[in-house]
């Protein structure tokens, strides 16, 4: 795919605006892309979805022969170089093709930890023996993945882990010991990397085989949801691995643990948002068929208002995930022009976009969830009963608020990278908060703006909506300083206003460009989608700066934030309930998720 457009940096989006013609949209896929998000789809349909009922069961052997005829299609191969069986394409197509698997219920799971977080630390770490060696059985399906950094004392605290490895006195090998737990694909896979610390001390990865002596496994967990996939523990008692098993630098594990989960991240999101669309045709199927009082029951305002709002938060979400996937390759492509190596500069675009991957992860996961959960509702008391869809759906959907970092350590996270970068000059923070404190000490400017373009009203809404983060956040600071870590309540206050911003941000941009190929008329519910969607964040970001302003301050200076709260969050009284009919009008006549 040619790369053209302006670059922009991670975090960018809360200080600089963006032009829409910058910003990548579905719209934009090849034919190409298209058909392998096809395949995917196609896959799930004929030879997942049948098997649902005897995957949960854990019937041996069927979820491992799943897997292997995805990767016989070339789908673990997508961003995998073709010298190790792959097609090389970009990374926007392997969030597409991840998209693709997501209504698979486990299936994505177990696609998930062997493309992603099995394979990748193999491909950016790896030496070129390993490359070799493990690569192309990992893409054709000939061998299976896992990961292992989970431990029954260390979840979130990941370099609190107490496997240790210990180098035999000859000097070629390793003697691992430990206990792994929560290991997606722990039951198939042939291939394990694993975390431990070397002496106890240096954190480090491995790649263990099945075959090593002293791996063994412990029962299949049973679990709330996701039964389908295989998840085990995994127990070292005197795991004899070759020296040439170490993966990257000794000491180093932390690096590929954290930058294969920035990947991780919006590849989960991609994959909700998958399970989002199916549970949301699902829903509009349903209403369709379902008739009380004479009516099917997609006629009422209160099923309409449902059926609406799980297709503006998952078209917004969807907005959000390919712009900052082409922002990732963009970036890919600025650092390879540089000189870096393919694995040195996926890994770092997507580091520098961790923000938006953190981001993503929270609002994929959580648009999920409302979708699944008002899809229970839609069903009434048939969405309570094993025998429909939305009970699976429901079940499944709970983990992913959980999976690659708790949707609270992301939060966290993404409002900490963002500091971080100003305070080391990555951003400039520092410029844009103090030209808001002096907005707020200044009469407001009451004038008009002579733009009146399609969206020129609900962009300048959202610049305001981002100097309400700037005030926020910048107070916090100058407040806590060193420890505003332990304030976590402000934290998740400001991540979730910077969340609805760019998702809000994104789904016009989004919208506002295609309307330019497309023309208004024929953009009209996306449109009712994106105001929507902006309506709802402008009470949100009110709602969450209020709560962080009065737990911050108190007196002159709270009422003097306060209003400049206000003013920031001032927009015009909009129609949603129109909108959302409209928007559902859509839906019933298409009978599916139809944007």
């Amino acid at each position: 795919m040619e790369v053209t457009n302006k670059l922009v940096k991670g975090g960018e989006f809360i200080i600089k605006p963006t032009d829409a013609q910058d910003v990548f949209t579905p719209a934009d896929f090849s034919e190409e892309q298209n058909m392998m998000h096809q395949t995917a789809l196609d896959f799930v349909e004929k030879e997942v979805q049948p098997l649902l009922e005897r995957l949960d069961n854990h019937e041996e052997g069927l979820m491992r022969g799943l897997m292997e005829k995805a990767g016989e299609l070339g789908l673990f191969g997508v961003s995998i170089p073709e010298e190790f069986g792959g097609l090389n394409m970009d990374f926007p197509t392997s969030l597409r093709v991840t998209e693709g698997v997501g209504g698979g219920h486990s299936f994505p799971v177990a696609f998930a930890a062997h493309t992603g977080i099995a394979m990748l630390p193999i491909l950016y770490f790896g030496t070129e023996e390993q490359k070799q060696k493990y690569l192309p059985g990992l893409t054709s399906g000939e061998l299976m993945g896992a990961y292992c950094l989970t431990e029954p004392g260390s979840g979130s605290d990941a370099l609190g882990a107490k496997t240790k490895a210990v180098l035999t006195e000859d000097g070629e090998h390793y003697v691992l010991n430990g206990q792994k737990m929560w290991i997606t694909n722990g039951g198939f896979a042939d291939v394990f990397v694993v975390f431990a610390k070397i002496d106890g001390e240096q954190f480090t990865g491995f790649i263990v085989e099945k075959t090593n002596p002293g791996l063994s496994l412990g029962n299949e967990e049973h679990k709330m949801g996701i039964k389908g996939s295989s998840t085990r523990q995994v127990f070292l008692s005197d795991c004899k691995v070759p020296k040439s098993a170490v993966l990257g630098e000794i000491g180093k594990g932390h690096l590929i643990a954290f930058n294969i989960l920035n990947i991780g991240r919006i590849k989960l999101a991609a994959a909700c948002l998958g399970a989002s669309k199916m549970a949301a045709t699902l829903s509009v199927k349903y209403a369709n068929e379902r008739v009380q009082f004479k009516l099917p029951i997609s006629k009422f305002g209160a099923i309409k208002y449902k059926l609406a709002e799980q297709a503006i938060r998952i078209y917004a979400v969807e907005s959000a995930i390919y712009r900052a996937g082409m922002d990732i390759a963009r970036m890919e492509q600025e650092l390879l022009g540089k000189g870096q190596s393919h694995n040195e500069a996926l890994l770092g675009a997507a580091r520098e976009f961790a923000v938006e991957c953190a981001i993503l992860k929270v609002e994929g996961s959580e648009v999920l969830d409302y979708v699944v959960d008002e899809g229970v509702q839609i069903y009434g008391g048939y969405g309570f009963s094993a025998d429909y869809p939305m009970d699976r759906a429901y079940r499944d959907s709970r983990i992913n608020r959980i999976f690659e970092g708790t949707n609270e350590i992301n939060r966290m996270l993404a409002v900490d990278m963002i500091l971080k970068k100003g305070l080391k000059g990555e951003l400039d923070l520092m410029g844009p908060a103090q030209a808001v404190q002096q907005e707020l000490m200044a009469i407001p400017d009451f004038g008009g703006d002579e733009d009146n373009s399609l969206f020129a009203a609900e962009l300048r809404t959202i610049g305001k909506l981002k100097k309400a983060i700037l005030m926020v956040a910048g107070t916090a600071v100058q407040k806590y300083m060193n420890s505003l870590a332990k304030e976590q309540e402000v934290l998740m206050n400001i991540a979730d206003m910077a969340i609805k911003v760019y998702t809000a941000e994104s789904t016009i941009l989004r919208v506002q460009k295609e309307a330019g190929v497309k023309g208004e008329e024929a953009m009209a519910q996306q449109i009712d989608i994106a105001r929507v969607y902006l309506s709802d964040t402008v009470d949100n970001v009110n709602k969450f700066g209020k709560e962080a302003i009065a737990s911050m301050t108190e007196g002159d200076e709270q009422r003097l934030l306060a209003l400049g709260l206000k003013r920031f969050t001032k927009a015009d009284l909009y129609n949603a309930k129109d909108a959302r009919r409209r928007i559902a009008d859509v839906l019933i006549q298409a009978n599916e998720y139809a944007f």
